[in-house]
């Protein structure tokens, strides 16, 4: 049947799926309708509302920003039984995310888990399960938080994975992980700034390839090859679709009649896509992030094949890099390379205008930016 305009989870709801989310959801500010995960689709919400960081990662603080004199919406809610206890934000949630698959499959319902850990992000905390053993390693304070929390992280999924094959159904379950942005670098780390995701430059915050290219893997039983690489760029807007053919939803239909993103399942089956080569990858971010760095600042970029412009917003300058060649972005090709520069630039600009893409205004005019 066909099922209209909706979010990611509500097709999935409708579709017969228990659809759970854990940890941070940041999909709306206070007070708009997004800032409930169950208003777009979710059967169950537990830690996600409109923030995005918690107020703390320790149990012992209630998970609050009180112990930091903050504003009290960062408070991570749902999570009161863990209060005053000696539990990591991370472990928490993966106890709840585990109650609730197993109560889906109690049940006999099938489950979609999307599982936000507000890890990694700052303020950072001593996670006293791994933090001593950086340390000891020779890394800072900082770093060793930072670490700690990747591992708590990483032993989530872990515990998570061990919890469906508890239940028989390691076959029948599809995981995918990634991350929603490169690794924080600009501000808050130990050693200099801008240089953590060596050889990428830059990183969260950033339209160079430290802020936009981020792990994945899939495991997919039957399906997708094990210890297999694809090296074919996918982007966030092809999870939709993807995940939705994989559930076996078809006829999608959305609002203004187009889907956004493509289906990687063909990518999965180890087939060829070759219209994901001639397929430009495109990245808007019109606002005023905070700290200052390299590709840090409001801009649009495009990448198509193995080149990739950054226009930025505020002063119309333009940064082409040939990523096979110059993976880091140390070499600003856009005056040696007119001709490619533009017909990127055009491209850009024709898709941001079909879209009709916010620009920031220019205070002294009161004008958009141009596309």
């Amino acid at each position: 049947r066909t099922i209209h305009g909706r979010a990611l989870p509500a097709f999935l709801r409708e579709a017969g799926y228990r659809t759970i989310h854990v940890g941070k959801a940041h999909f709306g500010a206070v007070g708009t309708p997004g800032s409930d995960p169950r208003n777009i689709g979710f059967e169950i919400n537990i830690g996600g509302h409109a923030a995005g960081g918690p107020g703390s990662f320790l149990g012992s603080q209630n998970f609050s920003a009180a112990w930091r004199n903050g504003d009290r919406v960062w408070d991570v809610p749902h999570l009161e039984p863990y209060h005053g206890k000696d539990v990591f934000l991370t472990e928490a949630l993966t106890i709840e995310a585990n109650k609730a698959v197993s109560q889906a499959v109690a049940e006999g319902r099938p489950f979609f888990l999307y599982m936000a850990h507000y890890a990694v992000h700052v303020p950072f905390a001593v996670d006293p399960r791994f933090y001593q053993r950086y340390r000891d390693a020779g890394l800072d304070h900082t770093e060793s938080m930072y670490a700690a929390m990747v591992e708590g992280m990483d032993k989530s999924l872990g515990d998570i994975l061990a919890n469906v094959e508890r239940h028989g159904l390691s076959a029948r379950t599809i995981v995918l992980f990634m991350s929603d942005n490169g690794g924080l670098s600009a501000h808050g780390r130990g050693g200099p700034p801008h240089t953590h995701n060596k050889p990428l430059s830059s990183g969260k915050g950033s339209a160079h390839e430290g802020g936009i290219r981020v792990p994945m893997i899939v495991r997919w039983p039957g399906i997708a090859k094990a210890g297999s690489v694809c090296r074919q760029p996918v982007i966030i807007e092809d999870f939709f679709p993807t995940i939705l053919e994989m559930a076996g939803v078809r006829d999608i239909q959305q609002i203004g009649g187009v889907i956004d993103g493509r289906s990687f399942v063909p990518l999965l089956r180890g087939e060829q896509d070759e219209a994901r080569q001639t397929r430009p990858l495109v990245w808007h971010y019109p606002n005023n992030w905070g700290p200052k760095g390299p590709g840090i600042g409001p801009s649009s970029a495009i990448r198509l094949g193995d080149w990739k412009l950054i226009y930025y917003h505020e002063d119309r300058r333009c940064e082409l890099f040939n990523l096979a060649q110059d993976l880091g972005e140390q070499t600003n090709l856009a005056d040696k390379q007119p001709e490619l520069r533009d017909r990127l630039a055009g491209e850009l600009g024709r898709y941001l205008a079909a879209v009709e893409a916010q620009m920031p205004i220019v205070k002294s005019t009161g004008r958009a930016v141009p596309y």
